[in-house]
């Protein structure tokens, strides 16, 4: 496993940056214009409320609910695009539209906006993908995650806020977990040194493996190998003539 994996870019602060500022300019535009972005957001199971799994993660009901919304995506996604940057912009987009249309499905019937299922999406992706890696960058990362935002996880269940879209929290986390199994990353996988390793491994075809059984027990086992000798030899066409000369010693000692 490579720690070199890990390279820091403009993008690891752009992308978060960008992300966050649009949504300000959004909600700025929505208060200077008076704009009524509220019908854009998801209104389960009408066809025109299909428009708010695109739409409502970019709309915000007010100042406060932008601003804690704000915070966790700076984070998450600089997270997410330091140390999964193959996936990142996948899991940004798949996570916006499953979790979405997941919302649009079980969700109540009202209008669903903000940023906060995206988010969800992030810390379950984070969070479960880094224990899948087993690699301990990824779980340190995954249980930072969880220190800082695992009393997230109370807002996923109805009865706690009903003020709240829930809906779109459960959404998010179910989104996340799906992806981290669905998205390998090799790049972070163990080094195979020896066969055994290897998933194709048949320890009945490995001549040492075969002394141990399913338990590990050693097992004498002797086997008859019939060896050919004839391939121990080399046959050759070109004719051998052998020259027998007599030595100086020898003469001498005549």
């Amino acid at each position: 496993m490579n720690d070199n994996q890990f390279k820091f870019s403009n993008s690891v602060i752009a992308l978060p940056v960008f992300f966050v500022l649009l949504l300000w300019v959004i909600y700025w535009a929505q208060i200077r214009f008076d704009f009524d972005f509220y019908q854009n957001g998801i209104y389960p199971r009408d066809f025109a409320g299909l428009q708010g799994i695109v739409f409502s993660p970019f709309i915000h009901e007010n100042l406060e609910h932008l601003y804690n919304n704000s915070i966790p995506l700076l984070i998450l996604l600089a997270a997410l695009r330091f140390f999964y940057p193959k996936q990142t912009f996948s899991i940004v987009v798949y996570g916006i539209l499953f979790s979405g249309l997941i919302t649009w499905i079980i969700g109540r019937e009202n209008f669903h906006i903000g940023a906060s299922g995206l988010i969800y999406v992030l810390v379950s992706f984070i969070f479960f993908k880094g224990i899948q890696t087993k690699y301990y960058r990824l779980i340190a990362l995954s249980l930072s995650v969880i220190l800082l935002y695992g009393g997230m996880i109370w807002y996923v269940f109805p009865d706690v806020d009903q003020s709240i879209s829930w809906e779109g929290h459960l959404s998010g986390l179910i989104t996340g977990f799906v992806l981290s199994v669905l998205y390998k990353t090799p790049e972070y996988s163990k080094p195979i040194l020896y066969d055994w390793q290897r998933p194709d491994f048949d320890p009945e075809s490995d001549p040492f493996m075969r002394h141990f059984d399913e338990n590990g027990n050693f097992i004498s086992r002797k086997e008859e190998e019939e060896t050919d000798f004839n391939s121990m030899y080399f046959d050759s066409n070109l004719p051998v003539r052998y020259f027998v000369t007599k030595s100086d010693s020898e003469d001498n000692k005549q």
